[in-house]
């Protein structure tokens, strides 16, 4: 029976991340998933009982598989550089296509603990940088420059061009494999 749960369950999760990304996820219904999923609704409020949850469960889907890719892309990088999979990753999600962000706004209205996912797995994300990178410095330049551009491209406010964003990504690669030093905080005074 257990089985059974947990593959509806992600039957119900495949179900919505489709349907949020073919309409965005602010026009997420659970009658549309539910309909997607092949199960009742009642089964989809079995395992969600709100649509907030149902988000809420989306955000930690997306969190894990981004997770599972980071490991993928740090055994692809050269001796196993986190810092450096990170940057790689996250340009690579950079060039998908991104639906409205206008959706976050209503999900954070229905739900204010929407982000606390986000927020505990930034922090973890940070603490395993820092601990792996020997270079504070390096890691704090590379870490902002790269959740700046995710801002960026989360709200659809793209300073950079096309060629400037590769550029900055090639800086950020070199900065995490130790290849170009950042500036010292002192010398900026």
């Amino acid at each position: 029976m257990k089985k059974q749960r947990a593959n509806s369950r992600e039957k119900i999760l495949a179900a919505a991340a489709d349907v949020a990304r073919e309409s965005g996820p602010g026009n997420l219904s659970l009658d549309a998933v539910a309909q997607r999923a092949g199960v009742s609704k009642g089964g989809l409020l079995y395992n969600f009982p709100t649509k907030a949850k149902l988000m809420q469960a989306l955000v930690e889907h997306y969190l894990q598989e981004f997770q599972e890719a980071l490991e993928t892309t740090r055994k692809a990088c050269g001796q196993g550089n986190l810092l450096a999979a990170y940057v790689k990753l996250s340009a690579k999600k950079f060039e998908e296509d991104q639906p409205p962000s206008s959706w976050i706004f209503s999900a954070i209205a229905e739900d204010p603990d929407f982000l606390a996912p986000m927020r505990i797995f930034q922090r973890q994300l940070f603490d395993r940088l820092k601990a792996e990178t020997p270079d504070f410095e390096a890691l704090l330049l590379t870490y902002f420059a790269v959740e700046g551009m995710r801002s960026a491209n989360l709200f659809d406010f793209q300073v950079l061009s096309e060629q400037e964003r590769r550029s900055l990504v090639t800086s950020l690669l070199s900065v995490a494999k130790g290849n170009l030093a950042p500036v010292p905080a002192q010398a900026l005074n």
